[in-house]
């Protein structure tokens, strides 16, 4: 099974409604490493590591989102080039606002 990591960027009603929490758990539910952050911008920014099965499960589900979340427009792009020293295997977690 082809392990991969996909940065996503995540468009709407997605800042105060909890969206980086509900990302957090549904990450970890699906053994998926990687982290999730706020932008200055409004958008949540998100880098999952696993496999690509997973991966497009939980893009798919990012565009629902968290219940008082309202998505827009999930951007999403395979990152092989992702800084690995950003991600740590077996961890999901929050990261500071950028």
């Amino acid at each position: 099974m082809a392990e991969e990591i996909a940065h996503v960027r995540i468009h709407g009603r997605v800042q105060g409604v909890f969206y980086r929490q509900w990302t957090m758990s549904e990450a970890r539910a699906r053994g998926l490493s990687g982290w999730v952050r706020n932008r200055v911008d409004g958008t949540v920014e998100a880098v999952f590591k696993g496999e690509d099965k997973i991966i497009k499960d939980m893009f798919q589900a990012c565009k629902r989102g968290s219940p008082r979340a309202f998505v827009t427009k999930v951007e999403y792009q395979l990152a092989p080039d992702a800084p690995m020293e950003e991600i740590v295997d077996g961890v999901f977690e929050q990261k500071r606002t950028v």
